[in-house]
């Protein structure tokens, strides 16, 4: 049972940003800080990955944990009305995932990708390992922080 009404609902869903959300706002701001330079929402790469640093080529994807489904996180909850509708948008949106996030790598980038959670303190010490991520090629193509 949803405790505000359809109409409230739909009001408080329809704003709900897909860009410029807080979460990526933090890592835009950490990264620019320390001299890096990125494209947004990169339209030439499978799935518009929100950070994309060419020189690099290292795309950042920046994942709400409810929308995307962190698993083990507690904001990746399933809302208690409407669960088989909640649950089969879930599934798409994770296969979604998985497909750009495939074929981006298939394309020759690394990814990096980065929970809500794991960005939700003030604190950007907890971000100082990107950096050196986003400068290493150690062959990996895919890292998530935190990890599941």
């Amino acid at each position: 049972m949803d405790i505000v009404d359809k109409q409230t609902r739909s009001r408080m869903m329809s704003g709900i940003k897909g860009k410029d959300t807080q979460p990526e706002m933090k890592v835009r701001r950490f990264l620019h800080g320390r001299g890096f330079r990125y494209r947004l929402h990169e339209k030439s790469l499978p799935g518009s990955p929100d950070i994309c640093l060419p020189r690099y080529r290292v795309v950042i994807f920046v994942h709400g944990c409810f929308w995307h489904r962190h698993e083990g996180c507690s904001l990746s909850y399933v809302p208690a009305s409407n669960q088989d509708r909640w649950l089969a948008k879930f599934q798409k949106n994770i296969e979604r995932d998985h497909k750009y996030i495939e074929a981006v790598i298939q394309e020759g980038w690394r990814v990096i990708v980065l929970w809500e959670c794991g960005l939700r303190s003030n604190e950007t010490e907890r971000l100082d390992w990107l950096p050196d991520e986003i400068k290493r090629d150690n062959g990996a193509v895919r890292v998530e922080w935190p990890q599941q």
